[in-house]
């Protein structure tokens, strides 16, 4: 799941869901989440078929509609498709799939499109939370990898104190000639091409290990200010840079009841807890900065 959360709903009574503000509720609940809602709504099988492939977060359809038949619907999706899917009914026994994987059923006496719209919220609260989990997976990645290098140093050091200080000197020469060379030849670039070539400057902003993440934004700052922008460059500092090299040191920790049973796993960073409600600020963050990235390009464009 990225940033956009995208829904098709199929009915051949959409129109309802929409003239009574059925999916802006919807909407509403997702950008709040941080997420870019994308609901397709269609009222025929065949703009549904149309429509469908691997990039939806959630399929809702009503199950019942003229002409359409819910259990060859969702039989047909299940070839190729494995997206969590809503089936919403007034009428009918919807036994005979119940069994398939990934699906949810509501039945009523009579449809009310307000409980349609909380179990669909339900839905999306549920594959949020997987979503959180894809996060503390590429989290534990980073949270090992974090371990690794200290575990590394702390076998350097450990061998420095070990050894004698001849031993070490050729060590501290070898590296520091590899680092010289490494440094020498972008400070040549430095001092040369990139400041007195004319496409110097385009060469430097290519350069990922000299121009890092808080030199593009620095740049930006300043084109910000010349354009008399807003300049959000502190801004992305703290919510974006800092917080994402903060998360790349966080390490794993778990709550545990009285009995042992464990309640939570999250990650910790000093203050920082990344738990769902901060994953939460994080993705209204990213849509922030991308939304002020975009306001820039636009300026660019004029």
């Amino acid at each position: 799941m990225k940033l956009n959360y995208k829904i098709l709903w199929l009915d051949d009574q959409i129109k309802t869901f929409i003239d009574d503000r059925h999916i802006l509720k919807i909407e509403k609940h997702l950008s709040d989440e941080g997420f870019n809602p994308e609901i397709y709504p269609v009222k025929t099988k065949e703009e549904f078929f149309d429509k469908l492939d691997n990039s939806y977060d959630l399929i809702l359809t009503d199950y019942h509609m003229k002409g359409m038949n819910g259990a060859e619907i969702v039989k047909e999706v299940r070839k190729n498709i494995f997206t969590e899917i809503l089936f919403y009914t007034a009428q009918g026994d919807l036994k005979d799939i119940s069994k398939l994987d990934r699906i949810s059923f509501l039945q009523t006496k009579r449809i009310h499109h307000k409980e349609v719209v909380k179990k669909a919220i339900d839905l999306i609260n549920l594959t949020i939370e997987k979503f959180h989990d894809i996060v503390v997976m590429r989290g534990m990645i980073m949270n090992e990898t974090s371990d690794l290098d200290n575990q590394k140093i702390a076998l350097i050091k450990k061998f420095i104190d070990k050894n004698t200080p001849e031993l070490i000197d050729g060590l501290k020469l070898e590296i520091l000639s590899e680092l010289d060379e490494k440094f020498s030849s972008k400070l040549r670039k430095v001092q040369g091409e990139w400041k007195v070539k004319p496409n110097g400057f385009t060469n430097l902003i290519k350069d990922n290990f000299v121009f890092s993440a808080s030199y593009k934004i620095k740049t930006l700052g300043w084109i910000l200010n010349q354009l008399s922008e807003n300049n959000f460059s502190n801004e992305y500092n703290s919510e974006i840079i800092n917080i994402r090299n903060l998360f790349a040191h966080a390490t794993l920790e778990e709550d545990i009841d009285e009995n042992g049973k464990l309640i939570r796993k999250f990650f910790k960073k000093g203050d920082i807890t990344f738990d769902s409600d901060y994953c939460k600020v994080i993705r209204q963050n990213i849509n922030k900065h991308k939304q002020n990235l975009d306001n820039l390009k636009i300026k660019l464009d004029e």
